[in-house]
Order: structure tokens, then C-alpha cells, then sequence
């Protein structure tokens, strides 16, 4: 592991010191070339801003990128975007419904349902958002971005920070979605929480992408480790070393619209063993196949499938279920890494520019290690696997306003067998400034 880890710092150096500009993976439903009006300097139209502005944002489908306004600094050099959006949706949720507006998460499906709670319509307006992009020396080598977002979530509509990081030469710096994620190739959905088999973790990373070509990219990074482990009277949680090491190569093309993208991570989880008195290492990871194609100039599609262990941490429908690591019941003191994977896979059918359809399914299961020893105590009540089929359409009225109607599915099973299921049907009106 430290041989692994120098060598990574030592390449990261290396392509640092490589005069380079990345560009980001567009999701094919976001916008391309539209307009941002100038409030205030000189409004020539020498920059391309708004595609800039795009390029600096997280490349998702319900992450506002560019601003409708922005100001300008002196000589063309600054340009200072504010907008956001307000996103209202109504929900009915009928089996075991999921006391969550916002996100349909199959994790937290009620498995013990009190009677007379069968159906569960909910309102809400969390996951309106507010974002400042911030670029300087647009389109020169020494380009500088700055992207800051938030989100209303809860019952209380308190601010959620989602992204504050920094852009230059490449680097990533900052709180942003792990390199392990593919942030372009998740599924358009209303739903907040998207497809449980997505990989998908907010942290504080550094990140350097490197392009080739227009057809090849790599990547690596060093991120925050985000263990999350399940201790027994024999071991408990210690503070971590070792930061989680992402990486990728991609092949584009389709002039950028089509992408293939294998990612690996690479990771070091520390526990304390009471029985032998002293710290222990496990090593994690993880690799990964994600990206879109164009199959027809209509039809989209996206993908991606995951394996590892030790990783359960970045899938969206495990994250903070403790199953990094678990107790070895075959030997005191000692945890073990939990096996897991999981995947999507999604079709976009284009009507016309204002009006597209998706479906999606999705899968992920978890491998808790449990040993054929006396005594052994199975996990009955842990999470095992979980499926989700998304289905909707949405209409861009304006280039403003969307508005979209959807339908979900979801199971979860758990260690015993013992199974749950729930529906939601739900529509959606956002107005994005």
C-alpha cells in the first residue's frame, strides 16, 4: 500500500507539472450553448462564457450549471454567475412508503410497517438550490474556476453545502463527488437520491484529470477516507492515515457524447484489534465500468457496474450502513472487508428537444461475511440486496422551466430473506434563474 500511494504521488506531480486544460464529461441532457446575459461590464461577446460556465459546474443532469446573469470584470478577465433554482414536487407513495420527499432511498424502506400506514402523500420544495460559478481568465492557460452550491433539504429546508471546490490546470481542490463517480452517465430522475447502485459520494478530494486527446482522458486522485465500519466488543473505529486513491482512463467519442470509462480505488481502513492490542490495516477496493452511448440520434443510453470490497461506503443506497468493514466471527478481534456490487442501466428516448423519456433499473447486493463457525450469530436483520426501476418524462416548457412526471419501484430484502417493497408516483415543476 505505501509503494502504492508513492507511486501515485509521484505521477500525480509528474502530470501536474504538464501545461493542460480538462474538459469535463457533459451529461447529454445538459444544455449546450446557451445564452448568459451580462448585468454589468463590457458586453462584448469575445469569451464563450456559458459554455465555460458549464464546463466549471458538476456535469449532472439536476445540477444547475450556468447562470442566466452574470458580471464581468475589467479586460474580460472575471466573470461572476449567481443562480439557482426552486424545484416543488408532489409525491404518493403506496406499500411501505419512505418518509422522504425528496429521495426514494431503498435502504430505508420500512421493513416493519405499523398497519394503517399503507399510502403517504408528501409536498415539498427541499433541493431548491442556490450556486455561484466563478471564472477567471476564461479560455486563457491559466484559467481559474470556483464553483459554490447549496441545497434546501429537510423539513426545516436548512442549507445542505453540496460542492465548493476550485478548477486550475486540471485540478480539482475542494468538496466535490469522489472521482470514483461518473457523475455524467447517472440517470435523469426526478428523484434526489437516483439509482441505489450508483457510486456516488460528496467528499473533500484533490483531483487531477489529464486529456490526451479529444478521445482519451486519465485520472487520479487522493481523497478524504470515509471508512464505515461495524465494531464488535473485540475492535472498535480509530482515526484513519491513508487517504482513498481514485482512478480512471476513458475513451470518447461521438465528438464527446459517447464514453467508456473504467475506474478503479484503492483503499486503506484502519481498526483497533483489543485482542492483539495494536492497529490494524485492511486494504479495500473497488473497479468500475460507467459511460453513455449514443445508440440512435433519439436514444441514449447509460450504464455502469461496480465490484469490490470493502467499498460499500460509495455506493448511493449503502452509504453509512457500517459495512465497510465487519466483525470476522471466525476470529476474535479481527474485521473483514463486506463484498458488494452494483449497477444501473438506463435508456433515454428523445421526442424532440423539449420533451424526453427515461427508464432505469438498478441493482446492488452486499456480501456480509458470515462463517460456519458454532456460535455464529447471522446478521437476520441486515441489508442484503435492493432493486429499483425508475420510469418518467419530462417537458423543458421554457429554457427555463421543466417540469416532469415519474414513477418508482423499489425492494429491499434483507440477511433473513425477510422482504419489502414500495411505489411512488410523483411530479415535479423547477424553475431554474
Amino acid at each position: 500500500m505505501k509503494h502504492f500511494i508513492s507511486i501515485c504521488s509521484i505521477c500525480c506531480i509528474a502530470l501536474c507539472s504538464i501545461n493542460n486544460t480538462a474538459t469535463a464529461q457533459q451529461h447529454p441532457s445538459v444544455p449546450k450553448n446557451g445564452d448568459v446575459t451580462i448585468l454589468l461590464g463590457d458586453k462584448d461577446k469575445d469569451v464563450k462564457v456559458y459554455n465555460i460556465f458549464i464546463n466549471n459546474a458538476p456535469q449532472a443532469f439536476h445540477i444547475p450549471g450556468a447562470p442566466r446573469f452574470a458580471i464581468k470584470g475589467k479586460n474580460n478577465q472575471f466573470y461572476l454567475g449567481v443562480g439557482g433554482s426552486v424545484k416543488t414536487t408532489v409525491s404518493f407513495d403506496w406499500g411501505n412508503p419512505i418518509n422522504n420527499a425528496t429521495n426514494f432511498t431503498t435502504s430505508i424502506i420500512p421493513m416493519h410497517l405499523a398497519k394503517g400506514n399503507g399510502g403517504l402523500l408528501q409536498f415539498s420544495a427541499a433541493t431548491s438550490n442556490l450556486f455561484a460559478n466563478f471564472i477567471a481568465l476564461p479560455g486563457s492557460k491559466n484559467q481559474v474556476g470556483v464553483y459554490i452550491s447549496g441545497n434546501f433539504t429537510g423539513a426545516e429546508y436548512g442549507f445542505d453545502l453540496q460542492f465548493a471546490y476550485m478548477k486550475y490546470r486540471g485540478i480539482t481542490a475542494g468538496y466535490n463527488y469522489t472521482l470514483f463517480c461518473d457523475l455524467a452517465a447517472a440517470p435523469p430522475t426526478i428523484d434526489n437520491e437516483n439509482a441505489p447502485g450508483l457510486t456516488i459520494v460528496p467528499n473533500a478530494v484533490i483531483d487531477y484529470i489529464y486529456t490526451i486527446n479529444p478521445k482519451w482522458s486519465v485520472a487520479i486522485g487522493a481523497e478524504l477516507p470515509i471508512t464505515s465500519i461495524t465494531p464488535d466488543k473485540y475492535t472498535y473505529a480509530v482515526n484513519q492515515r491513508i487517504p482513498d486513491i481514485p482512478a480512471y482512463v476513458q475513451y470518447s467519442w461521438n465528438k464527446g457524447g459517447s464514453w467508456l470509462r473504467l475506474s478503479a480505488i484503492m483503499r486503506n481502513m484502519q481498526y483497533r484489534n483489543m485482542v492483539a492490542d495494536k492497529n490494524q490495516n485492511v486494504t479495500g477496493w473497488g473497479i468500475k465500468a460507467s459511460g453513455s452511448a449514443a445508440i440512435t440520434n433519439k436514444l441514449t443510453a447509460f450504464y455502469q457496474g461496480a465490484y469490490g470490497k470493502g467499498i460499500t461506503s460509495y455506493f448511493q443506497d449503502t452509504y453509512g450502513l457500517n459495512l465497510d468493514l465487519v466483525p470476522n466471527q471466525a476470529q476474535q478481534g479481527k474485521l473483514s472487508t463486506s463484498e458488494s456490487w452494483g449497477g444501473y442501466f438506463t435508456l433515454q428516448y428523445d421526442f424532440c428537444p423539449q420533451i424526453f423519456a427515461s427508464t432505469t433499473y438498478s441493482q446492488i447486493r452486499n456480501y456480509t461475511p458470515l462463517y460456519n463457525v458454532e456460535n455464529a450469530t447471522p446478521w437476520n436483520d441486515q441489508y442484503k440486496y435492493a432493486q429499483y426501476l425508475v420510469s418518467n418524462v419530462f417537458w423543458n416548457i421554457t429554457p427555463y422551466l421543466q417540469t416532469g412526471v415519474e414513477y418508482l419501484w423499489g425492494k429491499r430484502v434483507n440477511m433473513d430473506g425477510l422482504s419489502r417493497h414500495n411505489n411512488r408516483l410523483q411530479t415535479m415543476l423547477r424553475l431554474s434563474f
